[in-house]
């Protein structure tokens, strides 16, 4: 039984991730944000919320292994984007080269992809050097200072986003009943939305810290390392479905703007709730797992902002980080 009803709080939180990115991507169309900005801040965000919203509902949850799971869905989230989720992207561009435009150069938004990349590795690493434990004064502290980086990476985004996303790109609005006709929705429909979805994945987050805390009882697993693996593959891999399609069609900034946009996220407001709320003294395989994912975000760094092409060698290079977290989780259980 909590078997199914793990699955039911996936399929809970992903239809509220999918009502609330529909509207948050439609809300920033008429908002006539940057490209650029509504992939790095509007869709990342939203495609990020359901991960780190089962952080929060976990770090409220007063059952014992509560706090193993945030941990895990806190630092499993940006490894999984910086290694599998970029190179299931870089894959996608290799397999689709010839129908893509530009083959497979990047077409992107370099300034948006350099400021996304540099800032997740810098917050990340610090995120992983900090897994001793700070005393508590200073862990507040710098845990404020994770938050307030965020409000400094929106501004600087907002002032040089792109150019502004066509409609073509958009769904349909799922509130809106004309949309079998595209129609422009009214921002309050859309806020509508926005706030249906959000209420769906803070349920399906209560619902999945639950059952998977039951499980790991059950099985005798630590609910760390379910987390870790589960949390960010049913949460984030399945709402990057956007980018695969994205990179397909040639659209390169929108496609990586919502994988880093969400590495940057997730390195810096997730982690700064963490050290606000836990003592972040962090387990093997979670330091593990951020020094992967730093890998993985200085892999990307090296062949999209430096080289500006999508490589086979990269493409692997991801692949075996992320392969390479799942083989040292199941040698040492």
């Amino acid at each position: 039984m909590e078997v199914v009803l793990l699955i039911v709080s996936f399929a809970v939180v992903l239809a509220g991730a999918l009502l609330f990115t529909n509207a948050v991507e439609w809300i920033g169309h008429k908002l006539n944000l940057g490209e650029g900005a509504v992939g790095s801040i509007l869709a990342a965000v939203g495609t990020a919320m359901p991960e780190t919203l089962i952080a929060i509902v976990a770090l409220l949850n007063a059952k014992e292994g509560s706090e193993d799971v945030a941990i895990g869905a806190i630092v499993g989230a940006p490894f999984l984007l910086a290694t599998l989720a970029m190179g299931l992207v870089g894959l996608f561009a290799y397999l689709y080269r010839d129908r893509r435009e530009q083959g497979l150069r990047l077409k992107a938004h370099r300034p948006t992809l350099e400021r996304d990349l540099i800032f997740f590795l810098a917050f990340f690493t610090a995120a992983g050097l900090l897994a001793w434990g700070p005393p508590t004064p200073l862990r507040i502290a710098i845990g404020a200072v994770f938050l307030a980086a965020y409000l400094l990476y929106i501004a600087r985004t907002l002032r040089g986003g792109g150019e502004v996303q066509g409609e073509e790109t958009l769904n349909p609005l799922f509130f809106d009943p004309r949309s079998e006709r595209k129609a422009d929705p009214a921002l309050a429909l859309c806020i509508a939305q926005l706030l249906v979805g959000l209420g769906a994945m803070v349920g399906g987050a209560h619902l999945f810290v639950e059952e998977l805390l039951h499980i790991a009882e059950s099985i005798g697993v630590d609910a760390l390392v379910l987390a870790l693996i589960l949390a960010p593959l049913a949460t984030e891999l399945p709402e990057k479905v956007n980018s695969f399609f994205w990179v397909r069609e040639g659209k390169d900034a929108l496609a990586l703007g919502n994988i880093t946009g969400a590495m940057v996220f997730q390195s810096t407001i997730p982690v700064g709730i963490g050290l606000l709320f836990t003592d972040w003294e962090l387990s093997g395989n979670a330091i593990f797992s951020i020094a992967l994912g730093v890998a993985g975000g200085i892999l990307a760094y090296a062949s999209l902002h430096r080289a500006g092409v999508f490589k086979l060698p990269a493409v692997i290079g991801w692949f075996t980080l992320y392969t390479s977290f799942i083989v040292a989780v199941i040698l040492s259980a």
